[in-house]
């Protein structure tokens, strides 16, 4: 087959199509650029310089060839001096205001290294000299002059000369730097002490049961025991009172506490808030010492009508060591030492070595299903909160299939995962989120029959037995929850829980607003640490005027 000739189709030339022009249009075409040349030169060197006045403009045409305004470029150091506003003087090499400025600044940093060398000696020579120079600047400045060469020649040399004494002494920059390096760094060392100092006596403080707490259980436990008629208020009551625990038309809460007074004033504010008191049934759980105690005051005191159930946790004797992970783990003697004894591992924070983090009464609450097998739903409470509103409201929230609602956490970045559990443990890092929001308990909402169903009680003691090394995470009841509730909570409203009362500061619109109050921390509202700002809001639940409130607390 033939082969088709090429066929050059690329666009021609700039000088071909050039050349292909007549001949008189190439001649006025260069005519046109050489006159546009032209004109554009002799604007350049004929404009005057914006900023010069016309006299100026005209003195400098005759220079105009040898110096063209296009061509100067402002320096770095022009820049600097209309940027700092510098007079003629402070530019000036022969300027004695000047120097005498540079001698106080290098002076007083003198002043400073020679305090730390104890020389007090050389320090109120050269402060005097400071003054003295200080003192001559002024002068100048409120005559409106210069300063003179015969008032400041002699303080010129004579701080000259004690500056170049700091210089014999060794006082350079390096060694003032690693002066001050050893200095920042034993500050550092006694701030820290001092912090862990005020950590471990607030942690006393808030472990201490205070002398009132104590006056109180002890005058209950005597009134319990001898009065008949206070025993049988709770061994004799009605069949409607008995059919009211498991009522789940009914609105019901559950707090685990051996703080009388604490459960007393959650019982009371609910109360006073609800709408419907008659519908609401609390379930307490204590510890055999605060049993009787607890019975002889709901017994002696009526809350709107409030139903309420006391139980105690040694009754339950189906949490034992072969079924509770924590109970096992207190079985071993190195974990009794170290959280009891506090002669563990000395990295530990106190407060993860504070025996209540292993208290039963901490952990029931991964046993409320069991504990209430006949409810469908409750809401949980610690003993630390002060509610502000009617809690209905709660009981017709949806939680969209989750097993609890709860108000999250992680508009902070230390309430995430990571600031919980220890996300270098292959087993956590696997499993979850670092960044994963935290949530609080102290108000949750429970659905009894999604946590039986997710058998988050099974997941619970799964992480539990995991951690027997504490490799994990640390203590309390807040890790483990985080890990058995995990994809499985519903967000709340934060009016629903505010949180913070207990040892930061609490805006007092979020304060107003606030269905429950949280007094979480270690400065509880009971305790002479809490902070008074926030103890009226507990206070107006608590009764003063019973008398044995007056004998305990206000004698």
């Amino acid at each position: 087959m033939r082969r088709r000739p090429f066929l050059d189709q690329r666009r021609p030339s700039f000088k071909r199509r050039w050349q292909q022009r007549p001949w008189w249009v190439r001649l006025a075409l260069s005519l046109l650029l050489a006159l546009a040349c032209v004109l554009l030169l002799a604007v350049l060197l004929g404009s005057p310089d914006p900023g010069a006045s016309p006299s100026t403009s005209a003195a400098s045409s005759g220079s105009e060839t040898t110096s063209s305004p296009l061509l100067r470029q402002r320096t770095y150091l022009e820049g600097i001096t209309d940027a700092l506003n510098m007079t003629d003087e402070m530019l000036s090499a022969r300027s004695f205001s000047r120097q005498l400025m540079d001698q106080i600044y290098l002076a007083k940093t003198y002043v400073v290294v020679a305090k730390e060398a104890n020389n007090l000696q050389f320090v109120a020579e050269l402060s005097a000299q400071v003054l003295r120079a200080q003192s001559i600047l002024a002068h100048a400045a409120a005559h409106g002059g210069t300063v003179m060469e015969q008032e400041a020649e002699k303080a010129i040399r004579d701080m000259s000369v004690l500056l170049f004494q700091a210089q014999q002494l060794r006082y350079d920059s390096g060694i003032t730097i690693m002066k001050l390096k050893g200095q920042i760094q034993s500050l550092e060392e006694k701030s820290k002490a001092e912090a862990e100092k005020s950590t471990k006596y607030g942690q006393i403080a808030a472990e201490e049961l205070p002398k009132g707490l104590y006056c109180l259980g002890v005058r209950l436990t005597m009134e319990w025991f001898k009065s008949p008629e206070l025993q049988r208020k709770f061994s004799d009551r009605s069949p409607a009172v008995q059919s009211n625990l498991r009522d789940n038309s009914l609105y019901h809460f559950c707090v685990f506490s051996d703080n009388i007074l604490a459960v007393s004033v959650v019982v009371n504010s609910t109360a006073i808030n609800s709408r419907h008191p008659d519908k609401v049934v609390f379930h307490l759980v204590t510890d055999d010492l605060n049993y009787a105690p607890m019975k002889a005051w709901f017994a002696m005191n009526d809350y709107r009508g409030v139903t309420v159930e006391i139980q105690k946790v040694e009754d339950f004797t189906w949490l034992n060591a072969s079924y509770v992970p924590v109970l096992k783990q207190l079985q071993n003697a190195a974990t009794q030492k170290f959280y009891f004894s506090g002669s563990g591992n000395r990295g530990t924070p106190i407060k993860f070595r504070n025996p209540k983090y292993l208290s039963m009464l901490n952990h029931l609450r991964f046993y409320i299903p069991e504990i209430y097998p006949e409810l469908q739903k409750v809401v949980f409470l610690d003993d630390d909160i002060v509610v502000q509103k009617d809690l209905s409201e709660l009981f017709t929230i949806s939680l969209n299939g989750n097993v609890m609602g709860a108000v999250e956490t992680c508009m902070e970045t230390f309430h995430r995962f990571h600031k919980y559990l220890n996300h270098s443990h292959p087993l956590i890092r696997a499993h979850f989120d670092p960044d994963a929001c935290g949530w609080a308990f102290g108000m949750n909402v429970l659905d009894l029959v999604e946590w039986r169903n997710k058998n988050v009680t099974g997941i619970y003691h799964y992480w539990q037995e995991r951690n027997a090394d504490h490799t994990l995470w640390k203590l309390g009841s807040l890790p483990p929850g985080l890990l058995a509730f995990y994809g499985l909570v519903e967000a709340l409203d934060p009016q629903w829980h505010v949180l913070g009362l207990g040892y930061t500061t609490v805006d007092a619109a979020t304060i107003k607003e606030g269905a429950v109050l949280h007094y979480n921390g270690n400065m509880k509202p009971w305790l002479k640490i809490g902070m008074e700002k926030y103890k009226s809001f507990w206070d107006n639940y608590v009764d003063y005027s019973h008398p044995l409130i007056q004998q305990c607390f206000m004698c």
